[in-house]
């Protein structure tokens, strides 16, 4: 019998969205240590205030926060330690072009696990104005009365 693709979310950057225009994304595996994989299927993760950035030919996130592990006594791993990013290089040296020339930024949207492997979200994002985040929040309420009085009409 197949094994079904079973995808579940860890934990999201609800606020990437709100302070960033999102150009594009992209799937990177996330090299990890034993304790930060029960850690993550846990849930003990946070993305608040992390990135990626190329060096040295490699994907790098940083400011990733996972949980320790509360059973790994001193196997235990350190909360906000750099980790690498598994990517194509092609996509690698895609990904340094277009963040050092367009003034773009690599921001995780998601942390999951796909087929049993951690899986991670990225975009490539533009950091919005303020007039940019005044514009979204207008529409956003715009669209809301909108339905509601479309609602309000169809029960009458």
């Amino acid at each position: 019998m197949p094994r079904k693709s079973s995808d579940r979310t860890v934990t999201e950057n609800r606020k990437a969205r709100h302070l960033y225009h999102i150009l594009e994304t992209y799937e990177a595996g996330i090299a990890l240590r034993g304790t930060e994989v029960k850690s993550l299927r846990a849930g003990r993760a946070n993305l608040q205030d992390s990135f990626a950035r190329v060096e040295n030919g490699e994907l790098m996130l940083y400011n990733m926060h996972i949980s320790p592990y509360e059973q790994g006594n001193i196997f235990n791993h350190e909360p906000k330690r750099t980790r690498k990013l598994l990517m194509h290089k092609h996509e690698i040296n895609r990904l340094l072009g277009q963040t050092r020339e367009k003034g773009l930024t690599l921001i995780p949207l998601k942390v999951y696990f796909k087929n049993g492997k951690a899986k991670v979200a990225l975009a490539l994002a533009k950091g919005k104005r303020v007039h940019d985040k005044r514009q979204d929040i207008a529409a956003r309420d715009a669209r809301r009365e909108v339905e509601r009085a479309l609602k309000d009409r169809q029960y009458r």
